[in-house]
């Protein structure tokens, strides 16, 4: 179908002109009229050329088979296998080209310049390099070319490239090229940890079943021994506790688990503390929170617990009672040595009794009170 067809390019905008599709030439700003016929089908695709970049998909093919119409207006920039390029549009970084990518760029639409990365040797990313890709204004999916991880000051980084251990990072924040290398950095916190191995059903040397719960605390003092040590550093340390508590519950009867719950401590501290001293940690603490006995157990010790202070008791008070004897034997002995203190003591009993007496009678006056009332040795 014949039609008269028309487009208008601005400034800012270029035309590529297919005919056929085929493209047959790059149209600068303008006015531009045609007519298509049956065997001729003109198009005309109009884009932006602010971007600098020509997106277009199979650009690569549009390269090989149309040369002369990509040359006079079109840059060609090919990035090898092991490069990363980062294209910068008038000064300023605006995107990042993966290996291997071929990307055409507009030659008057900026200044134009790609800095090539290689990528055959250090991947490490300079500071101000990554917080110059951080600013920029390329796409997000170009950004994650950039491997970041943050290493906080009381913390370890683990670098690994290929699955391999390279280095320690100190702590702050770091970039590394994973365009061509599987880049991970695991972290490793090196404060004091907290440890509870609870629940613990176990055994005394007596039978007796019980149950114990324990506390740890512990370090990472080195991570690289840490990571490779054991699979899961945490877990091989509760088990050395688990083992280190059976085996001293185990070696001990109830009454001495009981009485001495530090001498215990220290036996699982020293154990786990020789078990895990080449896997990069440090035992810091081990104590035991709580021993927890069956009902029918528990009745059983508080029995023993009453008849023993019941016992106690029993002891004291006749401590108490033979003292309180032996004093009432010296005293007689020295009130039947002086008369004088007897009577001193007699008077002190009847001061005692005239205080819960109303009325006292008294015959004789003040002889009939102390002769007549209050007898000494029977005489009057």
């Amino acid at each position: 179908m014949m039609g008269l067809n028309k487009v208008v390019i601005a400034d800012y905008e270029r035309g590529l002109k297919y005919t056929n599709r085929r493209l047959t030439a790059v149209l600068a700003p303008g006015v531009y009229r045609w007519l298509n016929r049956p065997n001729r089908k003109v198009e005309v695709q109009v884009v932006d050329v602010t971007t600098g970049r020509l997106q277009l998909p199979r650009i690569e093919y549009l390269v090989r088979n149309a040369p002369e119409a990509v040359a006079a207006q079109f840059e060609v920039i090919a990035i090898g296998p092991q490069e990363l390029g980062l294209v910068y549009l008038n000064g300023r970084l605006n995107g990042l080209l993966q290996p291997g990518a071929v990307q055409v760029f507009w030659k008057d639409a900026a200044d134009l310049r790609v800095e090539r990365v290689d990528l055959s040797g250090s991947i490490e990313v300079d500071p101000k390099r990554v917080q110059e890709v951080l600013r920029s204004g390329m796409p997000a999916d170009e950004k994650r070319a950039l491997y970041l991880r943050q290493v906080a000051d009381h913390e370890a980084g683990l670098l690994l490239i290929d699955g391999r251990f390279e280095r320690l990072l100190e702590p702050g924040l770091h970039g590394f090229w994973a365009a061509t290398r599987p880049v991970t950095v695991e972290v490793v916190d090196l404060r004091l940890q907290a440890l509870e191995v609870s629940g613990q059903e176990m055994l005394t040397k007596d039978k007796v079943s019980l149950r114990i719960n324990l506390a740890a605390s512990y370090r990472v003092t080195d991570p690289v021994k840490a990571r490779a040590g054991s699979a899961d550093v945490v877990d091989q340390l509760y088990r050395t506790l688990q083992f280190g508590l059976r085996q001293a519950v185990g070696g001990r009867d109830l009454e001495r688990l009981l009485g001495q719950k530090g001498e215990l401590d220290d036996e699982v501290f020293a154990y786990a503390a020789a078990q895990v001293e080449g896997l990069g940690l440090s035992l810091e603490a081990v104590g035991v929170k709580d021993i927890i006995l069956p009902g029918d157990m528990k009745a059983i010790l508080n029995q023993v617990v009453e008849a023993q202070k019941v016992s106690e008791a029993n002891v004291i008070r006749r401590r108490e009672e033979t003292a309180a004897t032996r004093s009432l034997l010296n005293t007689a002995k020295l009130m039947d040595d002086n008369p004088t203190l007897l009577r001193l003591k007699e008077l002190e009993m009847l001061e005692k009794v005239t205080e819960k007496i109303d009325q006292i009678t008294v015959y004789g006056g003040l002889d009939g009170v102390l002769n007549e009332l209050v007898k000494i040795g029977g005489q009057r």
